[in-house]
């Protein structure tokens, strides 16, 4: 297990009582982030907010599905004691030559016999991406194979179905789109006689869908999207992790927001995709994290949020959130950040929403508590679920005093502070995180000084990472405009010799001259009043 870097320890937080009620935000229009003076300097201040678009999407989504628990294809295959494993590992064929592949043809249209054994064969044969090729490039080759598919013959049509799974893996483009003749039939057996049949026609479309346009452009007209939100209301759990893996693949394509995501909105799908994902802790969290994926892409298409929302998207993942952390921290988590990782980008990427109506409809600081215990569970094993926590902290404190409150009041600040040594990108989400809290006015830069703020920001100006230096000039920026007292204690600690190691890096340079000039200032200069108003009570 990898260890903490030194400081890095994030305290144990527990759930406060049940009895907390949850609170609901007043209704306005969400704004993008204001700082005062918001140019203090000769540059723009960067906006606190983010949001996953553009066309690096895809990049930061596959980034995210860590460690390859979650793949572009899947391939379903039988126990490691059937045909082409040897002591439970998996032996790859060797490529067939095209009589021998034709051979096997001419065994498919024998009797019932040979041809089952023709078909088990071709099966393993089709392991090679050689005898992949190979095959469909033999005329009538894949035709007679969906022959076999959609035949009456349950054994027979299962076995032809696997043969069709093999190909759909397949990273040739061109064996994809030799399969195009079977999409039709793979969505009308979506209703199969087996779960384990219509389990392994969801994972053939889901592959197909990955590697060839084509197949995705021909099963938007045949109706996959009607299919799909029939074999949702499924009972069994195999079935919908299946389906859930196909409709992600579908939204992760470009032409996912145009093409596909109205198709999604007009049917039933995500009233129960948002079902199943907060009930995964209850019915397995395999679809639960297949389905909080594609909420995830739909937010991120920015074409559906204000349906979501009214859906009670924001409520009822908090609460998914919520039940996450109090089960992480009454038992064992290993997996469930699989499920949590999705869902904090949901309400993350809602927070940041900027559609008029589509206002936050949270306020509710077990929400924190809940951040932090899941930081402090997957801090050493899983470190990106700490980006992804402290990206929700910032869109919950970017505009809203409430969260800016309890961040204070509950006491979570030290917590916060030890991450600062992290890493590098970690820092600057902490540092932003504060900002948000400093820009709110005087009593809260009051409250974070009288935290003990200003050491843990001298140790970060030692630092040589520009990024990081200059979120850190942004906050004492705020916390010495709108607490000058920060300032005088900042330059009794030594802050103007930090500050002066950054005078010859070009584009903290200037900031650093202000700094030094607002530090300078004798206490009660500011042009900013800095009465001792309390911070809003959270009730």
């Amino acid at each position: 297990m990898p260890q903490s870097p030194v400081g890095c320890e994030v305290q144990t937080w527990s759930l406060p009582p049940a009895s907390l009620l949850a609170r609901t935000r007043r209704n306005r229009q969400l704004l993008p982030i204001k700082k005062t003076e918001a140019v203090w300097w000769d540059r723009n201040v960067p906006c606190h907010k983010r949001v996953v678009t553009g066309t690096g999407l895809i990049a930061v989504l596959r980034k995210a599905r860590r460690q390859e628990q979650l793949v572009s294809k899947r391939l379903l295959r039988e126990d490691p004691t059937a045909e082409g494993r040897q002591d439970g590992v998996e032996i790859v064929p060797d490529p067939l030559t095209e009589e021998e592949v034709l051979e096997l043809l001419r065994g498919m249209q024998r009797g019932s016999e040979d041809r089952k054994r023709s078909l088990s064969r071709l099966r393993w044969a089709l392991q090679n991406k050689e005898t992949q090729q190979q095959f469909v490039r033999l005329d009538g080759s894949v035709r007679m194979l969906i022959g076999l598919f959609t035949s009456s013959l349950a054994d027979m049509q299962m076995e032809a179905a696997r043969c069709l799974h093999e190909l759909s893996h397949s990273s040739d483009p061109a064996v994809a789109e030799a399969c195009l003749p079977v999409t039709s039939y793979l969505l009308t057996y979506l209703s199969g006689h087996s779960v384990e049949f219509t389990e392994l026609c969801l994972y053939t479309l889901g592959n197909l869908v990955v590697e060839s346009e084509a197949v995705m452009k021909q099963l938007l007209p045949q109706g996959i999207i009607p299919a799909l939100a029939s074999c949702i209301q499924s009972p069994h759990e195999a079935v919908l992790e299946g389906l859930g893996y196909v409709l992600s693949q579908l939204l992760q394509a470009k032409e996912a927001p145009t093409e596909i995501v109205p198709l999604v909105l007009d049917s039933s799908l995500p009233q129960h995709m948002l079902r199943l994902v907060c009930s995964g802790l209850k019915s397995g969290t395999g679809a639960a994290v297949e389905f909080a994926w594609c909420l995830h892409y739909i937010i991120c298409s920015h074409t559906a949020n204000a349906i979501l929302l009214s859906l009670g998207a924001m409520p009822a993942l908090a609460s998914l959130l919520l039940d996450l952390a109090s089960k992480i921290s009454q038992s064992t988590s290993e997996g469930l950040e699989l499920l949590v990782c999705p869902v904090l980008r949901c309400l993350s990427n809602l927070l940041a929403e900027e559609t008029v109506g589509c206002e936050v409809q949270i306020q509710d600081e077990r929400l924190l508590v809940a951040l932090f215990i899941i930081l402090q569970c997957f801090f050493q094993e899983h470190p990106f679920i700490v980006q992804e926590c402290l990206w929700l902290l910032n869109n919950l404190t970017a505009d809203e005093p409430f969260f800016c409150s309890a961040v204070l009041t509950l006491d979570l600040l030290p917590a916060l502070l030890q991450l600062l040594p992290c890493s590098q990108t970690v820092s600057v989400l902490v540092l932003t995180v504060l900002c948000n809290i400093a820009e709110k006015g005087p009593a809260y830069c009051q409250e974070l000084h009288r935290q003990a703020m200003i050491p843990p920001l001298l140790g970060t100006l030692t630092l040589t990472d520009s990024e990081v230096v200059g979120q850190c000039l942004e906050l004492l920026h705020l916390l010495f405009l709108h607490w000058p007292e920060a300032a005088v204690d900042f330059v009794s600690q030594g802050g103007q010799r930090a500050l002066e190691q950054h005078r010859s890096t070009p584009e903290l340079q200037e900031r650093v001259r202000a700094l030094l000039d607002m530090a300078s200032q004798p206490a009660g200069a500011s042009a900013v009043s800095t009465t001792h108003a309390a911070l809003p009570a959270l009730s």
